[in-house]
């Protein structure tokens, strides 16, 4: 069973869907002593198949396999629909693709995507939204696999270990992408840093903790481990790896434009996410959404042209607080950065 004290380096590169998180990434990383992590939200079992497969002959290092737990959900009113489309047919950009309404299943099976995981196992097994069964994470342990589950305060954590879960992923207010909240409209989110996160978990939990949002350089993962983390996740810093997934006006709008900052919407999804800001968000600020994630099914036509016209104001631009920091290299020489910079600043 993975244990954090193998590692040659504290890191986890943090699972990004979408693409982000490519098998060269995650090799990458992980050859380079640290924790290379795909980010398999939305994937077919067939596509989590050939990833994993193709992460295997690259690394013999530690990868994850990152998954959401999906909340069930009804179908939105025929009306409710209609109101979301509207408010995407009024953007000011012509697609190609009609916006129509979405029919269930709304997300994959859990059970099914997790096949591939069992064939191929995985140094480690990780969640985003909630729990997962008893049996998932039975399964994972009988077959060596170590689970982590992302929290965002203090009681989700406490519920985690209290499922067995070998580590918390604390995930701060500065993360980017998707906030880990067990419930997609959480009445209220804690909103707690990262480092604050991780000092509560520390005082009240005894499973590893991993610290995540805003983490971007050596120093940053250092402060990390002083407040008590086994690791540091980190997502945004490996955006603009020469291996990473992202779209290239998803790289430029990071590198060139610092100025714009990053803000949580719903807009792309139905779920609080932060990410650069851009038109899209400006515009869908007050607009009608539908439930996560039929919102992301729903927009998902709108992302592709947008990422085919390199037209990074209608694509979901995920990234932390502190992207402007962000640099773009091969990520073995990104790690071997981070490696000099932690060691500096533990002197």
């Amino acid at each position: 069973m993975f244990r954090f004290d193998e590692l040659a380096l504290p890191i986890i590169q943090a699972p990004m869907a979408g693409g982000v998180s490519t098998p060269a990434l995650v090799a990458a990383v992980a050859n380079a002593g640290a924790i290379g992590s795909f980010g398999f939200a939305y994937s077919t079992p067939e596509k989590i198949d050939a990833d994993l497969r193709q992460a295997k002959s690259l690394t013999k290092g530690v990868v994850n396999a990152n998954f959401f737990v999906f909340e069930p959900l009804d179908a939105p009113e025929p009306a409710q629909q209609q109101q979301a489309i509207d408010a995407l047919k009024k953007l000011p950009v012509s697609i190609e693709s009609a916006y129509t309404a979405i029919e269930p299943p709304f997300y994959p099976s859990l059970e099914q995507q997790l096949e591939p995981v069992w064939a191929h196992r995985p140094a480690i097994l990780t969640f985003h939204f909630g729990l997962v069964e008893a049996s998932i994470i039975e399964q994972a342990h009988a077959l060596g696999i170590a689970v982590g589950i992302t929290a965002t305060n203090l009681e989700q954590a406490q519920a985690i270990e209290n499922s067995n879960a070998d580590f918390i992923v604390a995930q701060g207010i500065e993360a980017g992408g998707h906030r880990g909240t067990f419930a997609a409209d959480p009445p209220e989110d804690a909103a707690l840093s990262a480092i604050e996160l991780t000092a509560l978990l520390r005082a009240h939990c005894h499973i590893p903790t991993v610290t995540a949002g805003g983490i971007m350089d050596g120093a940053d993962i250092n402060r990390a481990l002083e407040a008590g983390a086994h690791a540091a996740q980190l997502g945004t810093a490996f955006v603009c790896c020469d291996e990473s997934g992202a779209t290239q006006a998803h790289k430029t709008l990071m590198l060139e434009q610092p100025q714009r900052g990053s803000v949580l919407t719903k807009g792309f999804s139905g779920r609080w996410a932060r990410g650069i800001r851009n038109e899209f968000i400006d515009l869908m600020q007050n607009e009608p959404t539908l439930p996560f994630p039929v919102q992301n099914t729903l927009t998902g036509p709108l992302r592709q042209w947008a990422a085919r016209a390199n037209n990074g104001e209608y694509q979901s631009l995920w990234a932390g607080s502190a992207y402007a920091r962000a640099r773009a290299m091969p990520a073995a020489a990104l790690l071997a950065k981070l490696a000099q910079e932690l060691h500096q600043a533990q002197q």
